[in-house]
């Protein structure tokens, strides 16, 4: 699954990205965070390991969060020879950090985060994609809450505004704002995803370590809305697993 890539515009964006949550220590983690923010967050050269790993296994994206161990180690891999499309998260109060770090990269996407994403008015919104639309980038939103903010979404005047839509998705409904994830509200989320007619990059695939990748991906494989994935992992090894794996779905 997700294996080559998808046309956005004029770029082509390849299908499945590396998530760069682990490397940034994000408190979701629970007690992994720590380990983390010791192994990977404190150690920038572990960090490119992974990149490097992850690319000789065909993963050329990687979606990211602009802390500095995690520039740094995407630094050391672009000069090392790996041509990565670069998806970038932007934060909530960093934008123009964020903005000029991710420009420097070259990056052929930009996000507006869940912090953007859930809490701001859509015309809020609105006008912030205006701004990312206007340096030649492909835009998108991330959202926390795939069931509320689509529904907001839908609601509002600016689909026409960006083109990715990312979610979390797994079936746990771990991270995702329904209190239950059965039958019943997996139609819903797909009845509403698809009707707003983006391409959708579903991430929190995982269930943040939760689910093991073959339980993952075998619920992922029966959903026919997801476009692009967004994976994160932790050490050379998860990598060589969880990706061998998707693609050989």
């Amino acid at each position: 699954m997700f294996e080559g890539s998808i046309k956005i515009k004029d770029k082509k964006i390849p299908c499945t990205s590396l998530g760069t949550a682990p490397f940034a220590g994000l408190t979701y983690f629970g007690h992994r965070s720590r380990l983390y923010q010791i192994d990977l967050y404190n150690k920038p050269e572990n960090i490119q390991k992974i990149l490097e790993k992850s690319y000789e296994l065909g993963v050329h994206a990687i979606q990211v969060i602009p802390e500095p161990p995690v520039i740094e180690a995407l630094t050391g891999a672009i000069e090392s020879g790996l041509d990565f499309t670069i998806i970038g998260t932007v934060r909530a109060g960093r934008f123009q950090e964020d903005v000029k770090i991710l420009s420097e990269l070259a990056a052929d996407v930009m996000l507006l985060d869940e912090e953007h994403s859930d809490r701001l008015d859509a015309w809020e919104l609105g006008d912030i994609l205006d701004l990312i639309n206007d340096m030649g980038v492909i835009s998108g939103l991330i959202t926390a809450f795939p069931r509320n903010t689509t529904m907001k979404l839908l609601d509002s005047d600016i689909l026409d505004l960006f083109d990715i839509y990312m979610i979390p998705l797994n079936k746990l409904g771990y991270m995702m704002d329904f209190p239950g994830f059965l039958e019943n509200e997996r139609r819903e989320l797909r009845e509403i995803i698809r009707g707003t007619g983006k391409i959708v990059m579903a991430h929190k695939i995982l269930a943040a370590g939760i689910l093991k990748p073959e339980e993952a991906f075998k619920f992922l494989r029966g959903i026919d809305y997801i476009d692009m994935v967004s994976i994160g992992v932790a050490s050379t090894d998860e990598a060589e697993e969880t990706f061998s794996l998707l693609f050989e779905y």
